[in-house]
C-alpha cells in the first residue's frame, strides 16, 4: 500500500506546490477565507466527496472575533474578483468559511477525521528579493494578510490526502472526514464547528501542523503542550472634558485602561503549571488637552490547563471592572478567541508512530517541541476523546526561512509531500489503530 501511495503522492506533488503558492499568494484571514474555501470545496466534489460547508458546518453563536459585515462583505467581493468559485462562494457568505468532506468507502471501519486550518495572519509580507516568495512571485497579494504560520501548507496537504484517497477509496475500510478550519489564528473557529457536531462521530482525530521549530524529516507526535488561553477585548466608556477649562466633569477611560493593564501583568503565576497574561494593544485619547473618554485593550491569558488559565481570565475580569470602577466609567468585555487544554490519545500517538516507520522521508520521531502555544484544536480533540474516540496533534518538521508569524516566513515544501503520505498511509490502516 505505502508504495502506492507514495507513486500518487510524488505524481501530484508538482500540484501539491501550485497549490499551495496559489493559496499563498491569495491569503486570507480568519472568517473571510472566501477564496479558499471555495476552491477547498470545489476540488473536494469534483472527487466524489460529501461537501458540507457554511452554516451546516458552523454555530452561528459560537463563532468568536468575527469582522463586522462590512469587512466580510468587501472580502467576498475580493475573493469573487480573485478567482473564487462562485458556485461555492454563495455558501460562505456572513464568514461561515469552514469546509467538511466525507468520503464513505461503504465498507465496515471507523471514522477518522484530519483537521487543517486554512486562514492567514495580519501581517504584511516581505517584498524582498531574497524572500522566496516575493521572488519568485506568489507573494500575498492581499494587503496586510500574509501565510505566516503555513496554514497555505496545511489546506494543500488537505486536499492532496483527499485526493489520493479517491483514487485508493476501494482499498479503504469505514469513513474519512476531513475537515478544513477556518479562523484559528486567534483561536476563534474551531469551537464554532465542534458546536456544530462536525467531530461527535469521529472515532479517531488528528490535527497537524508543520513547522515548529522541528527540521524536515522529523515528526513531532506527543504532547506539544498546547496551553489553553483566552482572548478578550475591553473597551472603556467613560466621558470626555477639556483638560484645562473643566477636568472635573471629565471620566478618563485611557487611565482606567493603563490601571487594569499594569495590574493585569502584576497577576500572580500559579503554582500547579505555566501561566500567562498579556495586554498587546492599549489604544486610547484623541489630544493632549482632551480627558479620554473611550480607551481599548487587547488581552489574553494562557495556562498549561483550563482550570489554570480560567483562574488567570477570572482574575484579569477583576482587575478590569475594578478599574472602571476606580474611574466611574463602564467596561465591556467581549471574548473573541479561546482554546482549551488536552492530553493525546496515546493509543493514538502508538498507532500514528507505526505509520510513520513507513515514511522513508522521517528520519525520527520526537514527543515534543521546545516552547508551547495554543491551538483551538484542541477543542475538537476534546470533543472526540469525549465521545469515546481517540485524538492527537502532530507536527510535521520542515525548514524555515524564517520563524512563524515572521513578514518573511517561508518553508521547504517537500514536508507536504512527507505529511500527505503519512496521514493518507493513517486513514487506510484507521481499522487497526
Amino acid at each position: 500500500m505505502i508504495d502506492h501511495i507514495s507513486k500518487l503522492t510524488e505524481k501530484i506533488y508538482p500540484t501539491l506546490i501550485e497549490w499551495r503558492r496559489d493559496f499563498h499568494k491569495h491569503a486570507e484571514s480568519g472568517w473571510a477565507e472566501f477564496r479558499t474555501a471555495s476552491i477547498v470545496a470545489s476540488k473536494l466534489s469534483s472527487w466524489g466527496y460529501d461537501v458540507r460547508t457554511g452554516m451546516d458546518v458552523i454555530d452561528t453563536d459560537a463563532r468568536m472575533g468575527v469582522p463586522d459585515k462590512e469587512f466580510l462583505e468587501q472580502q467576498e467581493k475580493r475573493a469573487l474578483s480573485q478567482g473564487a468559485d462562485p458556485e461555492w462562494l454563495r455558501h460562505f457568505s456572513g464568514g461561515f468559511t469552514g469546509v467538511v468532506a466525507i468520503l464513505d468507502t461503504g465498507q465496515p471501519g471507523p471514522t477518522i477525521g484530519f483537521r487543517v486550518d486554512m486562514d492567514a495572519l495580519d501581517i504584511q509580507e516581505s517584498s524582498s528579493k531574497d524572500h522566496l516568495p516575493a521572488r519568485e512571485g506568489f507573494a500575498s497579494m492581499n494587503t496586510n494578510m500574509m501565510h505566516a504560520c503555513g496554514h497555505d501548507a496545511h489546506t494543500s496537504i488537505g486536499l492532496g490526502v483527499a485526493y489520493v484517497l479517491s483514487q485508493i477509496k476501494s482499498r479503504l475500510k469505514g469513513r474519512i472526514k476531513l475537515i478544513f478550519q477556518p479562523a484559528e489564528e486567534g483561536v476563534r473557529g474551531a469551537k464554532s464547528m465542534v458546536e456544530k457536531g462536525v467531530v461527535d462521530d469521529v472515532d479517531l482525530f488528528i490535527a497537524t501542523h508543520i513547522g515548529l521549530d522541528a527540521d524536515l524529516g522529523e515528526l513531532i507526535c506527543g504532547n506539544l503542550g498546547h496551553l489553553a488561553t483566552t482572548k478578550f477585548d475591553v473597551t472603556y466608556t467613560g466621558k470626555s472634558a477639556h483638560a484645562g477649562a473643566n477636568p472635573e466633569d471629565g471620566k478618563n477611560a485611557l487611565l482606567a485602561a493603563a490601571a487594569a493593564a499594569l495590574n493585569m501583568h502584576a497577576i500572580s503565576r500559579h503554582s500547579e503549571g505555566q501561566s500567562r497574561v498579556n495586554v498587546g494593544v492599549l489604544h486610547a485619547g484623541s489630544g493632549r488637552n482632551i480627558i479620554p473618554g473611550q480607551a481599548h485593550l487587547k488581552a489574553e491569558t494562557r495556562g498549561t490547563t483550563t482550570e489554570i488559565n480560567q483562574h488567570m481570565y477570572q482574575k484579569a475580569v477583576k482587575i478590569v471592572k475594578a478599574a472602571a470602577s476606580m474611574y466611574e466609567i463602564d467596561a465591556s468585555i467581549d471574548i473573541v478567541g479561546g482554546a482549551e487544554s488536552c492530553e493525546p490519545s496515546e493509543e493514538l500517538l502508538g498507532f500514528i508512530r507505526q505509520q510513520a516507520d513507513n515514511i522513508t522521508e522521517i528520519h525520527s520521531v520526537k514527543a515534543t517541541t521546545g516552547s508551547p502555544g495554543s491551538e483551538d484544536a484542541t477543542y475538537m480533540m476534546s470533543r472526540v476523546q469525549e465521545k469515546g474516540g481517540l485524538s492527537a496533534y502532530i507536527v510535521f518538521g520542515t525548514k524555515l526561512a524564517a520563524g512563524h508569524h515572521n513578514e518573511r516566513f517561508d518553508f521547504d515544501e517537500q514536508v507536504m509531500s512527507i505529511a500527505v503520505k503519512t496521514l493518507t498511509l493513517c486513514a487506510c490502516h484507521a481499522d487497526k489503530a
